[in-house]
Formats: structure tokens, C-alpha cells, sequence
């Protein structure tokens, strides 16, 4: 897409494929070439006659964390933490426990070895001191929300702030982005509704402990300044911090092609996906062109919708990595040796039984096919969704299968 964006033609398009996928609402911005075109569309709850205008904030889940990540970033640039510390010299609830050993570096690329994630509680204070490591630091990538909620608890530490003011002095406002927040602090912002499908209202869930990892509400075009701040660092970070976060760091198969400091990374873009309960957004990055994309929806069925837009975009000449896991390789093998078991990563358990039935805490899911390279899809039981969302890792001591990767948790095995 080269020149002026039309306009007219994005919002028909984004407007009808809103409609063919049964979403209530939706926002899309691009910036793109020096232009910005904000698109909205629908209504911010099903029924109630509500519009999604571009200032609707929308519950962006784990996108979150990417804001997280930058007021870290924030803070290391300003002297107040290093990136290589271990965390226990900041965070007085990790004293004496191996999680004190990580560093913010490990925990913002999710090679920290944290536990995906206790349940959450009132504090993040409570939160830190029940979660533990599933493997040392600085081993393979596992995706952690704890990790995002440790950092914020740092954040809190080295500022004597809340994460909710770090987040709004640090990051928001100089960015002029009006602070909403799905649980925490009220603000006169209007936020949209979640719903399951179209016409189901969802609440949002997340507790306070978790708000680091995903409390955020934002609008695309306010996930496009986002964007936009790192590529050239916004006035916040400098030009070379936020080159940093777009460096890969780990392989973060079942998300992305790599993983940053708080970004995946989809080839030469970068960028975050986000679910609320009943939303998905997405965040997309070309620091070689400066092409910022963001998405806002309320609905589950996000995902298609997000596909087809960008697969639409792509036929007008813009191409946006989807990051999307539906790309199911054709080529289908047998179980490999050793496959089959009990795997944990902290108190949630994966298993996979001799007939091919994937279960999570011992709740039937999916049915399992391989693939090459130890890889492995997964058929949803409900929705029939086929995702290429793991792979089984070999240990290098004894040969066999110790641990795999789902959706980018790992998990160990226990036999």
C-alpha cells in the first residue's frame, strides 16, 4: 500500500468483516507512510446502542504487559534498577528463595523460569511470594504472566509508587494516553464490554494481584502511539532502548518466531497479542518502514477477524504478519518415542494420554497430532480449531522427552 490510505474503504472493510464475524465492535488504526487512519466500528456492548468511538478504551490483555515492559525499560535507563540484577536486591518478598536469582532482563524476554502463574490475589505482593520456578533462569523461554506481575512489584519497589501511578506518570500521559484500567483504580474513561461470541456479555476477570500482566484498557489508537514510541522511543526511551526491545532474544515457538524484552517478534515485525475475557487485540510493528497496526475487538471470535483483515490488507498492498497459529503444517508422523504422560508447569498439569487426547488438569481439550522436528498440533474439542501450538523437547543427557512447549508455556515431565 503505497501513498495515501483510503480512508473510506478501510472502515467499509473493517466494518464488514466485523459483521461476517459477529463482533460487536471494533477498532483498527495504521499509521502508515506518515499517515494515521483510525477506524471504528459497532457497538461497544451488544444491544445496548453504545458506539465503539475511537476513545473507547478496550480490555487489551496481555498487551499489557508490553506497557510493563517499557516502564521498566524506563527506569533502567534512569539508574533506578539494572537489567542484570537479580531481583532479590530490589523486591524484599523474594529474599531467600531461588526466585530472587532472576533478573529483570530474564523476566522481560520469559526466560526467567517462573511457573506460568499462581491464581491470582489481592496483592502482587501475595502473588510473588507464592510463585516459583519451573527451571533455573535463564534456561528455555516459558511464557509467564507471573514474571510480568514480579516486574511490577519491582517497579513499585524502586519507585514507591503503585504500578497503576508507575504506568500512568511513566508511560500514559507522556503519551497522552487517557489511563483506563479493567480492575484497580476507576477512571471516567468508557471501556467496552467482552463478550463471548456476540451476544454474550463476559465480566473481566483479572484480579489486582495480576494488573502488571494485563489490567490495561486502551484503544488501537492508543496501541498505535505504543507502537510508534518504540520505534523511535518517543521522547520516553532512547532510540537505542527501544532497538533493544525489538531484539530477539529467546525462540518462543507456539507464539511467535522469537521473543524480545516484552515483545514478540513475527520476522522483521514486533508486536503483542491480547486477550481479555471476551476481547482480542493485536499490536503489530515495522521499525524498517515505521508501520504501526493495532486492533481492538470485544468478542472471542477475534481471531478470525484479526486474520481477515490483515489477510484483506495484504491484497491492498500492505502485508501485516497475523502471528496467527492456524498455518497447521501438512505433513502429518506418527507419535514419536516417549511421548505420552504427565507434564506440569507449576500447579497446572498437561497431559497426553496413549489415545492421542490432550487434557489440562485432567479436563479433556483437544486430540493431538504430530508433526516434524517433535512438533504437534492441537484440534479444540468445542470448536473443532486445529492450532500448531507445541512441540516436545528432548534432554541432551539421557535422549528422551523431558518437557514440551504449549502455546509457550513449558511444562516438565513427571512420569
Amino acid at each position: 500500500m503505497t501513498g495515501r490510505i483510503d480512508s473510506a474503504g478501510l472502515s467499509g472493510m473493517v466494518g464488514a468483516l466485523t459483521e461476517a464475524h459477529g463482533v460487536p465492535g471494533a477498532q483498527f488504526t495504521v499509521l502508515h507512510e506518515g499517515e494515521l487512519v483510525a477506524v471504528a466500528v459497532g457497538e461497544a456492548e451488544h444491544g445496548s446502542g453504545r458506539p465503539v468511538t475511537p476513545d473507547v478504551a478496550f480490555p487489551v490483555g496481555s498487551i499489557g504487559k508490553t506497557f510493563t515492559a517499557a516502564v521498566v525499560m524506563v527506569l533502567a535507563a534512569d539508574g533506578d534498577l539494572g537489567l542484570d540484577d537479580p531481583v532479590g536486591e530490589y523486591v524484599p518478598e523474594t529474599a531467600g528463595r531461588p526466585i530472587a536469582a532472576v533478573t529483570p532482563r530474564q523476566l522481560l524476554s520469559h526466560t526467567g523460569g517462573l511457573e506460568s502463574g499462581p491464581e491470582g490475589g489481592p496483592s502482587m505482593r501475595g502473588l510473588v511470594e507464592r510463585t516459583g520456578l519451573i527451571q533455573p533462569p535463564g534456561g528455555d523461554f516459558s511464557y509467564s504472566n507471573a514474571g510480568f506481575v514480579l516486574l511490577g512489584r519491582l517497579a513499585e519497589t524502586v519507585t514507591g509508587m503503585s504500578w497503576f501511578e508507575c504506568v500512568e506518570s511513566i508511560l500514559l500521559r507522556p503519551l497522552g494516553i487517557a489511563p483506563a484500567f479493567v480492575v484497580g483504580p476507576r477512571t471516567a474513561r468508557p471501556v467496552a464490554t467482552g463478550h463471548a461470541g456476540r451476544a454474550r456479555p463476559v465480566t473481566q476477570n483479572i484480579t489486582l494481584a495480576e494488573a502488571p500482566a494485563g489490567a490495561i484498557a486502551a484503544s488501537a489508537s492508543d496501541l498505535v502511539a505504543l507502537g510508534r514510541m518504540l520505534v523511535d522511543g518517543g521522547g520516553i526511551l532512547s532510540h537505542e532502548d527501544a532497538r533493544r526491545m525489538r531484539q530477539p532474544v529467546a525462540d518462543a515457538f507456539g507464539l511467535a518466531d522469537a521473543w524480545g524484552l516484552g515483545l514478540a517478534l513475527f520476522g522483521t515485525w514486533a508486536g503483542h497479542d491480547g486477550t481479555g475475557d471476551g476481547t482480542w487485540c493485536q499490536l503489530r510493528i515495522d521499525p524498517d518502514r515505521g508501520t504501526v497496526a493495532a486492533l481492538t475487538c470485544n468478542s472471542s471470535a477475534g481471531a478470525g477477524l484479526w486474520d481477515d483483515v490483515v489477510a484483506e490488507l495484504g491484497r491492498r498492498g500492505l502485508p501485516i504478519p497475523s502471528g496467527s497459529l492456524t498455518a497447521v503444517p501438512d505433513v502429518v508422523l506418527p507419535p514419536p518415542d516417549g511421548w505420552s504422560g504427565s507434564f506440569h508447569n507449576g500447579d497446572t498439569e498437561y497431559s497426553i494420554s496413549a489415545d492421542m487426547v490432550f487434557a489440562v488438569d485432567g479436563e479433556p481439550q483437544a486430540m493431538i497430532t504430530f508433526h516434524e522436528g517433535l512438533t504437534f498440533s492441537l484440534r479444540d474439542n468445542q470448536s473443532g480449531q486445529q492450532l500448531y501450538a507445541g512441540r516436545c523437547l528432548v534432554s541432551p543427557e539421557t535422549g528422551k522427552i523431558d518437557r514440551i512447549h504449549v502455546n509457550g508455556r513449558l511444562a516438565l515431565a513427571r512420569r
